[in-house]
């Protein structure tokens, strides 16, 4: 597979989404994507406890842990790499994470407006 240009929605170069738990598509803790990553796992959202009950409400159980896939579930609080479309459904529905916009790959705005993503910043201090 080869990735796609490692580049963020602010035209810069990503930066990580999150190691602990480590994410992404590729699993490096990047939010990078590639032609099979059909999901377009693109989006670095900070996890709700909100989010995670609308996830699993939809189909996709993210905080149950998983052992035998090495998966040990998420938690309000924990960054990860979302599908662009589950980031886009959750915002239509008023139940969307905050994004983390430097480690968000260029490819969710394929999907994805940048003014959603904008509305839903998050900011670090």
């Amino acid at each position: 597979m080869r990735k796609d240009p490692e580049i963020n929605v602010l035209g810069e170069p990503i930066t990580s989404c999150s190691t602990d738990p480590l994410t992404g598509f590729f699993r490096d803790g990047h939010c990078n994507t590639c032609a099979e990553d059909h999901g377009s796992h693109t989006v670095c959202a900070v996890m709700t406890a909100e989010f995670l009950a609308f996830s699993k409400y939809v189909g996709n159980d993210l905080s149950t842990p998983r052992p035998e896939f090495g998966f040990a579930g998420l938690k309000a609080g924990d960054h990860w790499c979302l599908c662009a479309g589950r980031f886009l459904q959750a915002h239509d529905e008023g139940c969307a994470p905050k994004v983390n916009l430097s480690a968000t790959h260029q490819g969710a705005l394929e999907i994805v407006p940048m003014d959603v993503l904008e509305t839903h910043a998050f900011c670090e201090r």
